[in-house]
């Protein structure tokens, strides 16, 4: 954790229970706030001032495609039957990235540089999950391990000595529209720190996951998953897995499922319609989350690549790797990230990729449920809009 971080979260813990226009000092806020939202400061704002676009209307429809050369997919056969409930990704060469912006707007694909520029990937068959690890899946694992996920951890008096013994207390990042509508450039307007907000409780002890066994497990931070994974004999997918997966053997297509956000007026994800963020009419069916498989899916038959929850990857977070791999000038194979991680945002704060948009998205402020589109995440930090799916080779 930086120091500067430090410093506002130990200000927060020293402060009293206050209501989130108040600084968000709820406990834990202000350091954990700061570092989900750098994540948001990445998906981009838009000034008040600046005219918005209708949500659910195509916002890429003029992109070019002229950079993409065509996928080749391996033909070889999977080395076996899929694990249940995992599907086999042939892997192969594509390009990897998202398209050139069709504009200068601050909302959509301008805020997509780190994606850029698009470049040649290759990446071996692997069997992948095909939704989200759901709710009922992660507590089976708990139960079967005794696993406490860092949300549900108190925090250390050593972590925070200047903090009284009250504000010491376990919680994560929850999604809190405003009743009105707001700026689109102040996100601490529509994000709180909740005391009590784990993965059994995702938007705090009033709330609960009784009968959502089939919805995708959120509040999970980056060891969090990784630990599932491991107890699974999985592996957490990298970026390039993901994007190869996500894509379904199309070449630079917009959208997983390919060119128009809603092909013949269907609905193909979850995400935000109505006026961000203080509204969800849910004309895509949910309110928020849905539960995994609700939408069709890819054509290797995985759901959820776009829209409902994030998804963490293996790979650390730079906005220049891509830079770095076009510049050799040749076909990177099986890509495992760069080896260290680095947000100019925060220098100081190890960041892991995320992928897929969230039900959150919207053309208003947030595109990424576009493929080649990135997120990025604080390792320790997890949200109700957050989850993953996992990996394996065989």
């Amino acid at each position: 954790m930086s120091k500067r971080n430090k410093r506002r979260r130990e200000d927060a813990l020293r402060q009293e229970h206050r209501p989130k226009r108040v600084g968000l000092a709820l406990g834990l806020a202000a350091a954990t706030i700061v570092l989900t939202l750098f994540v948001w400061a990445l998906y981009s704002y838009r000034n008040s001032k600046t005219a918005q676009v209708v949500a659910g209307t195509n916002p890429v429809a003029a992109i070019s495609h002229a950079t993409f050369q065509p996928t080749v997919t391996n033909h070889s056969n999977p080395p076996g039957k899929a694990p249940e409930g995992m599907i086999w990704i042939p892997g192969g060469e594509f390009s990897m990235g998202a398209n050139d912006p069709p504009d200068m707007n601050d909302v959509g694909m301008k805020a997509t540089a780190d994606g850029r520029p698009i470049h040649r990937v290759y990446v071996d068959g692997f069997f992948m999950d095909k939704t989200d690890v759901t709710n009922g899946e992660f507590a089976k694992f708990v139960k079967a391990t005794g696993y406490v996920t860092v949300a549900e951890r108190k925090p250390r008096p050593e972590d925070f000595p200047n903090a009284p013994p009250e504000n010491l207390v376990a919680g994560s990042v929850v999604f809190s529209p405003p009743d009105h509508p707001v700026s689109l450039n102040d996100h601490f307007q529509w994000w709180s720190y909740v005391h009590g907000a784990n993965w059994q409780y995702p938007q705090g002890p009033a709330s609960n996951i009784k009968g959502k066994d089939a919805y995708p497990v959120v509040q999970v931070a980056y060891e969090d998953a990784t630990a599932y994974a491991r107890w699974a004999g999985k592996r957490l997918p990298t970026e390039a897995e993901w994007e190869f997966a996500a894509r379904g053997g199309l070449t630079g297509k917009p959208f997983a499922w390919g060119d128009q956000f809603r092909p013949d007026g269907k609905w193909m994800a979850n995400t935000h319609q109505g006026h961000f963020p203080n509204h969800d009419t849910g004309e895509d069916g949910y309110v928020g989350i849905a539960p995994v498989a609700q939408y069709p899916p890819n054509q290797y038959g995985l759901y959820d690549m776009a829209g409902n929850v994030w998804q963490w990857t293996s790979d650390w977070y730079r906005p220049d790797y891509y830079k770095q791999l076009e510049q050799t000038g040749s076909v990177t194979r099986n890509p495992q990230g760069p080896e260290t991680s680095y947000d100019p945002a925060e220098p100081n704060e190890p960041k892991k990729v995320h992928r897929g948009g969230s039900y959150l998205c919207t053309d208003q402020y947030c595109s990424r449920y576009i493929v080649g589109t990135r997120g990025k995440g604080e390792l320790s930090t997890g949200t109700n809009h957050l989850g993953f799916r996992c990996v394996m080779k065989d």
